[in-house]
């Protein structure tokens, strides 16, 4: 790129960049100086992240918004194809053409503590703890009354009516979470769900059209594979609603509404207090739909969202049972692989904990749905092979529990998550870890952080870099 912008450069840097730009395919974020002009930057973008900092005779650029937040709080948002031109005390912007562009100066609210780890040993500590009043501002402005509010969605009962289908798109701890919605939604709404890597979605001629309403979810809003099944939902006609964490992202731009996870700067790259934020607006969501559907019973309504105003001080108490979370991962850290089991919801979220291990820990984790166990998967299990097993689902407890024994038997060290008051489940497994009871449906976000800890607490025991794990970035803006 920078012998292209040389090639057509003939004093004017700008225009240089306008023509080698008009050569380049696929995506770029670029930021480029020259001798001749010392005093200035020219930016620009196409499908990857690009944020101008605005500061008292300082200007800044770079891909997210918190490695700029300790300097200024006023931001420019660049679109697609547009070019800046930033000196140290103004700054420019043209599209594509050279037309000078007017854009929005954007204040952002965010703490600039909420950047900084703030006494914790790492930032991903520091954001599991985070969680209770994460999801306490993500609940705030939505239950109003002992109801559900996402007027932002502008979903009406008539529009949800018409709605054929759902898609979920996301990628890695998002599509995870979409695994869950699939469930709940379903369940509750009783609308049929379809979930999708993003990357996969993409390339599989998906069969969407405008009756159907896609969900996409991104924690940045600037995941390439995210939005580019954005767009292509879009192209089809279907409606898309964005769930981010990043006001002003591209995909809050870009969908026709947006649901914000008030969960704050998220900076180690492995996710926590998105995801289970994430699972909140899912919830939220399920319920909206299900009671303008009239596919809910008002009392089973009222009961789930009692206890999802309880979520925030249950998953403290969570958190505060550390010590034994800690414990466990101590005994089992200097292993080469760990299983992940679970039914129904625990599978979904046994996926996500099994993600976490893996990718700050570098130990071989897979997570399977336990009733597969039989068609391959126990011929891995030997003894000692440590093995999570997820048991918070009543329906299929009996099934998990016997699962738990197969596995036993063949000499796994089983830590199993429960919910408190299921004591049997001692007898079969060598830990317990209990989580506070509450509605079936809302496990997962309780369930997810005892997962959370177990995974942090064996990277550190291992002597990993927790929250900048290797080959791994926080937002994924390349194919």
């Amino acid at each position: 790129v920078a012998h292209l912008i040389n090639h057509f450069y003939q004093g004017d840097l700008v225009a240089a960049v306008q023509r080698a730009l008009d050569k380049i395919e696929g995506s770029y974020a670029l930021g480029v100086i020259a001798r001749a002009h010392p005093d200035r930057v020219v930016v620009a973008r196409k499908d990857s992240p690009l944020v101008i900092g605005l500061g008292q005779g300082e200007n800044y650029f770079a891909s997210d918004i918190p490695a700029i937040l300790k300097h200024t709080r006023r931001v420019i948002l660049l679109e697609d194809r547009e070019i800046a031109v930033i000196w140290k005390e103004r700054v420019k912007v043209v599209d594509q053409f050279g037309n000078p562009v007017s854009k929005e100066i954007m204040e952002i609210t965010w703490d600039v503590e909420a950047a900084e780890k703030a006494g914790y040993q790492h930032f991903m500590l520091k954001e599991i703890h985070e969680q209770p009043k994460a999801l306490r501002d993500t609940l705030a402005s939505r239950l109003r009354a002992g109801k559900v509010d996402l007027s932002e969605l502008n979903m009406t009962k008539e529009r949800l009516a018409k709605t054929a289908k759902i898609w979920i798109i996301a990628c890695g701890t998002a599509y995870h979470a979409g695994v869950v919605g699939k469930y709940v939604i379903e369940k509750t709404a009783r609308l049929p769900v379809n979930v999708e890597i993003a990357s996969e979605f993409r390339y599989m001629d998906p069969f969407i059209d405008a009756s159907d309403l896609a969900i996409i979810i991104s924690q940045s809003g600037e995941t390439a594979d995210t939005l580019a099944a954005l767009r292509l939902c879009k192209q089809a006609g279907a409606r898309v609603i964005a769930i981010t964490n990043v006001v002003g992202s591209t995909a809050s731009r870009e969908a026709d509404s947006v649901l914000y996870t008030w969960a704050g700067p998220e900076i180690a790259v492995a996710s926590t207090k998105a995801y289970t934020t994430q699972l909140l607006c899912l919830y939220l969501m399920a319920l909206d739909f299900a009671c303008k559907l009239g596919r809910i019973a008002p009392e089973e309504y009222t009961g789930i969202i009692e206890e999802l105003g309880k979520l925030p001080a249950l998953a403290q108490a969570v958190i505060e049972n550390k010590e034994l979370i800690q414990r466990c991962a101590v005994e089992t850290f200097n292993v080469p692989s760990i299983f992940y089991i679970g039914r129904g919801l625990d599978y979904a979220v046994a996926k996500e904990g099994s993600l976490k291990l893996k990718e700050i820990s570098y130990i071989n984790s897979e997570a399977y749905a336990a009733g597969e166990l039989k068609h391959g998967t126990i011929a891995l299990i030997e003894e000692g092979t440590p093995v999570i097993a997820l048991a918070t689902q009543p329906h299929v407890l009996e099934k998990t529990l016997s699962n738990i024994k197969e596995v036993k038997s063949r000499g796994a060290f089983v830590i199993a998550v429960a919910v408190e008051g299921n004591e049997a489940i001692r007898q079969e497994a060598d830990r317990v870890i209990h989580i506070p009871a509450t509605h079936p449906l809302l496990t997962p976000v309780l369930a997810a952080v005892p997962l959370q800890l177990y995974a942090y607490y064996i990277a550190v025991a291992k002597g990993c870099d927790v929250d900048k794990p290797r080959n791994l970035a926080k937002s994924v803006t390349v194919e």
